[in-house]
């Protein structure tokens, strides 16, 4: 199967963990199995304010909303283990969310999905999937 043709915000690597840049968020996906687990990292990460209903359009809200936040990367460790307990829909869900950021959010976003070289292709096809 071909690389799916990844949105510009979209990086996916099995490159070694390297100290995060100023900017950069990291979420371990072995935390972020379910959107409950997702959002309570995200709301404590992103210091979200109290007004975060923790579901997508609150989420999207909040990065959309951050006059003063700057850019932002958002960087998943064990990537494959992101939202697993979840259906499917919710992990294309996520990705229409950092698509809207990147969007019409005012400052740069990224989202890097990181995993092991074995596991790679596993997280390239489910990306592909969640975009088609």
């Amino acid at each position: 199967m071909d690389a799916p043709h990844l949105p510009p915000w979209l990086e996916l690597t099995a490159d070694p963990i390297a100290d995060p840049t100023a900017g950069t968020v990291v979420v371990p996906g072995a935390d972020a199995r379910s959107r409950a687990d997702l959002f309570g990292l995200l709301a404590q990460a992103l210091d979200l304010p109290e007004w975060f209903g923790r579901n997508w359009d609150a989420l999207a809200d909040c990065l959309l909303d951050s006059d003063d936040a700057g850019p932002l990367a958002l960087r998943v460790d064990d990537a494959e283990q992101l939202l697993a307990d979840e259906p499917p829909a919710q992990f294309a869900t996520l990705l229409q969310v950092c698509d809207d950021v990147w969007s019409h959010g005012r400052y740069p976003f990224r989202l890097v999905l990181r995993t092991t070289g074995e596991r790679l292709p596993a997280l390239r096809r489910r990306v592909a999937a969640a975009t088609a």
